[in-house]
This record gives structure tokens, sequence and C-alpha cells, in this order.
């Protein structure tokens, strides 16, 4: 790999644990995310930490209470820490887009929670600035919504379809495995 990607961590926050949450999928997703932050810092590559800091009162993710906090081993050495209370992680404070510009960084790894919120939405946003992305599927999860029939469509269902939505058209989706064994890990 010529130039390391910047791995841009997505709301892996303590309040995506809270027992009122819905059914998740891939309960490996943070084990999978601490793999590639692991990688990235023995190997001093960029690392975004992105955090979400809802502005609703009612939020788990209201900055100061316990919920608005990374879960443990999310935090730690990174070249960025991104604050937004929106979807895409180009949208916070500071500017993604123009610290990735200005380390020169074209390609981005992503990776968090939500899969089809935060995370879809960085991807594609991040395709249509002229990003080369790679979405590593086995580390994101989400959790199951309710459709406008009232009928649940379950989390893994969800991750599915952002897969598909994502793949060859604004990323290549892949495992935390097959990143791991193209960049020598």
């Amino acid at each position: 790999m010529a130039q390391p990607k910047a791995l841009i961590v997505i709301d892996v926050q303590n309040g995506f644990k809270h027992p009122d949450m819905p059914a998740s999928n891939n309960p490996a997703c943070e084990a999978n995310v601490k793999r590639l932050l692991n990688t990235w810092r023995q190997r001093e590559w960029p690392i975004v930490l992105v955090r979400h800091d809802s502005k609703s009162e009612t939020s788990v993710l209201r900055p100061g209470q316990a919920g608005n906090e990374f879960q443990p081993g999310i935090d730690g050495t990174k070249s960025l820490l991104v604050s937004k209370s929106v979807h895409s992680a180009f949208l916070g404070e500071p500017s993604l887009h123009r610290w990735l510009s200005e380390a020169m960084l074209t390609d981005v790894v992503i990776c968090g929670i939500q899969t089809n919120y935060c995370c879809e939405t960085t991807a594609r946003m991040a395709n249509n600035l002229g990003y080369s992305v790679d979405f590593v599927i086995d580390a994101t999860r989400t959790f199951d919504l309710t459709d406008l029939e009232g009928n649940v469509v379950t989390a893994a269902e969800l991750a599915r379809v952002t897969a598909t939505n994502l793949n060859g058209e604004f990323a290549r989706v892949l495992t935390t495995d097959q990143l791991l064994a193209e960049v020598g890990a």
C-alpha cells in the first residue's frame, strides 16, 4: 500500500449499548473495529474518530452523559476527532473533508455504528467528494427498524441491503479479515 488509508471510526459510543436499544446484528462489530484500530495505531496510520453529539434532550448520545463517551478501547491515539449532530461525518466539526484534503489522503476506510445510517451516509458522501472508499461491513452494526406497515426489518437485512447499495457504486465492501490481509496485518 503506497499511501495509508484514513480509518474513519463512526459513533462507537456507549449509548449504542443502552438496554433500550432495539435488537442489533453483528455482535463482533466492536471487536473488529478494535482490530482495525490496533493495526492503524501500530503502523501510525491516520485515524479519525467520529462522535455523535446529539442535540436531542432525550438522546443517550447527548454530550455530558456516559452514553456520549466512546466505548472502552475506542478512544486513544487519533489524528482527528470529529463531532457531529447529523448523519454524515463530513458535516461535523472540524471539517473532515478539509483535513483529508490538507493531509493529501484520498482513500478512506469506514467502520462503526450504525451501518445504514451514519456509516452509509458518510460512505456515500465520501464517494461523492471523490474519495476511494472501503466499507468494512463486519466492523459495522445496526438495529432492527419498523417499516411503514409496522413490520420489523431486521438489522441483518438492513446491513445486507446497505452492503448491496454501496458495493461497486459508492464503495468497495469487504470484511475486516480481507482488509487486514491486504495491508499485511
